[in-house]
């Protein structure tokens, strides 16, 4: 395989020579299977947590602190996720100070999502194959027709966790495995899985005194919280690959779904992203909402970052498609 370009995998540095990528893997050893339990467990466990928590709380109803226990968790957890994981640490974007780097990752890492290093091999590995074999989360992994888009929506939006794969870290986020900080940061992912789910219990009980209050932060602002954060992370994987609008040039099927942009920090405007992968905005045309862009403005005007990649205007008229006569909500 070729090195891995700035375009196709949002430069996956350090580059590396041709012969170095091909004798690497695509996938690491399988995940062990206390790691298998432990991914069934905070995929599907969310699930079966809402289905608990409909008759626990049915006749009383929320609290103005379980809303607001969960509404700080989610904007935390998702400005880490978008603008640590995803546009910092995947994409380089931007430079940042040794300690916004590591705020970045603890934040992301309470999304309970995986550690730093996996979630970006995952994702460089999406880049450099995006829509073709080796994907790990195309929609369109089991063809085109109806039967086989919705098995490949249901593959891509949570299924592919459920394999035992792992993509190969070595070749895909070497940088990040030497990283001593995002190491370490890794190393503590079940502490801060832990942090994310019981903090809004021990709050929700100091505060009412009660453990119905540290119950109902449980689910409300730790389970049912990272529950909801996650399903929008997957729909970027599934949804913004088949439903919306495509008015860059991408070698994918990426789409904008606006929908989506504001529960995503941004994350939504995925056709501009896989059009220019290492741009800080993902939201680049007129009216598109891009939280994790603006969270970066002012982590730039405060000093705390550097070497911003804003969008190159000649760099994305160049890829601007020409409008389309009609609607074109879908690219199905």
């Amino acid at each position: 395989m070729n090195p891995i370009d700035a375009d196709r995998c949002a430069q996956a540095a350090p580059e590396h020579d041709a012969d170095t990528a091909a004798a690497k893997p695509l996938l690491d050893a399988p995940q062990t299977v206390v790691a298998a339990v432990a991914m069934w467990t905070f995929v599907v466990g969310p699930l079966i947590c809402l289905i608990v928590v409909v008759p626990f709380v049915w006749g009383w109803g929320l609290s103005a602190l379980d809303v607001g226990m969960a509404v700080v968790a989610y904007l935390v957890s998702g400005f880490g996720l978008a603008a640590g994981y995803h546009r910092l640490f995947t994409h380089r974007s931007f430079k940042a100070r040794r300690g916004l780097r590591i705020a970045l990752a603890v934040a992301g890492s309470l999304a309970v999502e995986g550690s730093p290093v996996q979630w970006v091999a995952n994702h460089r590995r999406h880049h450099a194959f995006a829509d073709r074999e080796g994907d790990p989360h195309s929609p369109w992994r089991y063809g085109t027709d109806i039967r086989a888009l919705l098995k490949g929506l249901v593959h891509a939006h949570m299924g592919w966790m459920l394999k035992r794969e792992l993509s190969n870290r070595a070749r895909f986020a070497p940088d990040i495995a030497a990283d001593g900080d995002l190491r370490l940061v890794g190393r503590l992912f079940g502490p801060l899985t832990a942090v994310s789910l019981l903090a809004p219990a021990l709050v929700g009980g100091l505060a009412t005194g009660t453990w119905s209050g540290a119950l109902s932060g449980f689910f409300w602002a730790g389970v049912i919280r990272m529950a909801l954060l996650h399903h929008v992370t997957w729909s970027v994987n599934s949804v913004c690959h088949v439903a919306g609008r495509r008015p860059f040039a991408s070698r994918d099927k990426a789409t904008n779904f606006w929908p989506l942009a504001l529960l995503s920090f941004g994350e939504s405007w995925h056709n501009s992203h896989h059009a220019d992968p290492t741009g800080a905005r993902h939201g680049v045309l007129p009216g598109q909402i891009d939280p994790a862009a603006r969270l970066i403005w002012v982590f730039e005007k405060l000093g705390w970052v550097h070497d911003v990649r804003w969008p190159s205007a000649d760099r994305l008229s160049a890829r601007l498609l020409p409008e389309p006569a009609g609607p074109q909500e879908s690219v199905a």
